[in-house]
């Protein structure tokens, strides 16, 4: 099957923002301008593509990113739709990984908002080149000017303004286009067909000057155009767009456009920049990777004759065609019916169908090649990070990490009936979400699922009655706390020797336990010199302390950031074995966390209150008596404050309720996971003794 797009043609972009800035209003207009729909979906009627789940369509927010292909002006768009909800981050950082371009959906209203810092640095991370869309232009306190202030001052990025709005708030008609100098008005309810025309009289000046700007800006990151740009020389439309494309792949400029999403104003410009600025497979650097079993470093070309390789990032159940697996082609070409290899699992995986998808719907192919979005049918060993490659060519692209989940509830069935249900349930909700985890608590034998937020547990609790018919009950939110040390321990030695009739036990070993870095985890070095430990006894000692950091030492919460030296120990010829070191690593580790202070850490939320002025006092006294340290506070439009605080997650719960009584429903707060603290002393031994 030969390519219907050259590569070169290709673009894999996602939309992204903050929650309720219009991503999925401004998807649903994509589908339908590219000919993908013929009515236009509406997020408030529920009849959008791209939110297919009931969950989705009740609360009027995206929870899964869904994937669909489009083409416009003879290129193959894959756009991803993603959730704009801190719960449901993953998905966002799923996507970024496996996209080469982004447009970023800013409210004119509020700006930059917390979730688009978010986003914003996920996308840098990823290195992924973005445009800006500024919408909802035609809201009271819409802003064009003040919103790329704000992404300037509060993303640190380079915006050009690429466009100027005809009309303002409700007025809103249309935009001028800098680069081409003419205006492009919207005048039919659908925006089909927008009427291209000359430079309003009276906006003639500004957009004179706004042009000098932005030629200024696109000039000073290329050399040839600085050159012609100081000798007054007259740079060309498409000299113009080429080293705009270049600086946007690079990172050095982000365009911004405007308009309005819902009534279909401003779209289809976006849609060009997306052919015009943003990145095709051949223009991001080669996919990187290592050789299985080496840290030898490999790439891997985006071309259809080098070797295969993919990465699954997303796996959804699908209640007709079982386990689907979402995966990004880097390199080669993928056949339905082929044997693929995963060198994570180290097993062969079969590719039975291949689809390509467009959110629920989904479209049969019979081959992919390098570039695509595409998902596979029912793979038995992959899941979200697998790779899955040539045998004969081995790779394992780097995988994506994920944030810890914050919050636990205790879950268990309604019936007898339920039972294994929901364990089979639970078990297809992890597989799908890797910020999903679930555990049975070994002390009081309850089911434990642990998430990112409220929203998120709750959702995925619909889930399980709605998609697999499964009835539970749910217990009262809990915090993932962590212990943690604060000192030193030098000398950790633990003797384990037990005699019995027959072969008797024998490890000794000697640690040392020391704070590590936040956010380290727990690092176990092997300082052993001399063979006083045999090699073969070493991973059996590192078990002992994983497993026991695993089950917590003061209250049962798993130890993170501890480093663990092993540097002496001994051992019998006869009597010692694998068991007894694993014991003696598990009990010196123990000792040793109990003598260097340990402490229990709970997770701290940065918190963004938007409230109306006349309730900013009661919002920080809110703030104050939840244990929380306000931050600062920004004025916004329309007399509202933003309030950011650092707050401990243990002292949110429920405050959506409060918030709501205190500011008479206007006020609305944001949150996301910061970073780990200690728990005061007073509060530590309420949890220890396992009050909280």
């Amino acid at each position: 099957m030969s390519r219907q797009y050259p590569l070169e043609r290709y673009r894999n972009i996602g939309v992204i923002a903050h929650i309720d800035a219009g991503k999925t209003t401004t998807t649903e207009r994509i589908l339908y301008y590219t000919g993908k729909t013929h009515r236009l979906g509406s997020v408030d009627d529920g009849t959008t593509v791209t939110d297919w789940m009931d969950q989705e369509r009740e609360r009027g927010i995206t929870i899964v990113s869904a994937a669909v292909s489009a083409e416009w002006k003879e290129h193959l768009v894959n756009v991803i739709d993603t959730p704009g909800h801190i719960d449901f981050t993953a998905e966002v950082q799923r996507s970024l990984r496996v996209l080469d371009g982004g447009v970023v959906v800013f409210d004119a209203v509020q700006g930059v908002e917390p979730q688009s810092e978010t986003v914003w640095r996920q996308a840098d991370l990823y290195g992924v080149p973005r445009i800006c869309f500024v919408n909802k232009m035609d809201r009271v306190g819409a802003s064009f000017e003040r919103t790329i202030q704000m992404i300037r001052e509060r993303l640190g990025a380079n915006p050009v303004a690429v466009q100027l709005p005809i009309g303002l708030e409700a007025e809103f008609k249309g935009v001028v286009d800098l680069l081409t100098e003419q205006s492009i008005i919207w005048k039919d309810d659908q925006g089909k067909e927008p009427v291209v025309g000359d430079v309003p009289v009276d906006l003639q000046a500004q957009v004179e000057a706004m042009r000098d700007r932005m030629i200024e800006q696109i000039a000073e990151t290329d050399d040839d155009l600085t050159l012609k740009y100081l000798e007054g020389e007259t740079i060309t439309v498409d000299e113009l767009k080429a080293a705009m494309r270049r600086a946007v792949i690079s990172g050095q400029l982000t365009p911004v456009f405007c308009g309005t999403s819902l009534r279909n104003k401003g779209v289809q410009p976006v849609l060009d920049a997306v052919v015009d600025y943003l990145p095709s497979p051949l223009d991001i650097p080669a996919v990187r990777g290592y050789r299985p079993d080496s840290d030898e470093e490999l790439e891997r070309p985006a071309e259809d004759t080098a070797p295969m390789s993919a990465l699954v990032f997303k796996i959804v159940t699908d209640p007709y065609v079982g386990r689907l697996a979402y995966l990004r082609i880097y390199s080669g070409r993928m056949k339905k019916g082929a044997s693929t290899y995963n060198p994570v699992k180290r097993k062969k995986e079969r590719i039975g169908r291949l689809i390509r998808m467009y959110a629920d719907h989904r479209e049969d192919i019979d081959d992919a090649s390098a570039g695509d979005i595409v998902a596979v049918v029912g793979p038995k060993f992959s899941f979200t990070g697998d790779t899955l490659c040539d045998a004969a060519s081995q790779i394992i692209l780097e995988n994506i990490t994920f944030p810890e989940p914050v919050i636990s509830v205790a879950i268990e069935p309604k019936t007898m009936a339920d039972q294994d249900k929901m364990s089979e349930a639970l078990h297809k909700l992890s597989e799908e979400d890797p910020t999903f985890q679930v555990r049975v608590d070994s002390e009081t034998g309850q089911t434990l699922i642990s998430g990112m937020g409220e929203l998120h547990l709750e959702v995925l609790v619909d889930r399980l009655l709605r998609e697999f018919g499964v009835q539970a009950r749910v217990g009262k939110p809990r915090v993932a706390y962590r212990e943690s040390i604060t000192r030193t321990v030098e000398k950790m030695e633990y003797r384990h020797s037990k005699q019995t009739g027959g072969r008797g036990q024998f490890a000794h070993v000697v640690l040392a336990i020391e704070p590590n870095e936040p956010g380290a985890g727990v690092t176990f070095e092997n300082k052993i010199v001399g063979g006083a430990v045999p090699k073969e006894f070493i991973p059996a000692v590192e078990k002992g302390v994983r497993e026991t950091a695993d089950a917590g030492v003061l209250a049962g919460y798993p130890v993170t950031d501890v480093n663990v030296r092993l540097y002496d120990g001994s051992f019998h010829e006869v009597d010692s074995n694998e068991i007894s070191f694993k014991l003696a690593g598990s009990m010196a580790f123990r000792e040793g966390v109990q003598r260097a202070k340990p402490v229990i850490q709970e997770p701290i939320m940065k918190v963004e209150v938007i409230t109306p002025d006349d309730y900013l006092g009661e919002i920080i006294g809110q703030m104050n008596s939840r244990r929380g340290e306000v931050l600062g506070m920004d004025v916004r439009q329309g007399n509202t404050q933003a309030v950011r605080a650092m707050v401990p997650l243990a002292e949110m719960f429920g405050y959506a309720t409060r918030l709501r009584s205190a500011t008479k429903g206007r006020g609305v707060f944001t949150m996301e996971f910061d970073h780990y603290a200690k728990v005061a002393d007073n509060l530590a031994d309420g949890i220890i003794r396992g009050e909280s």
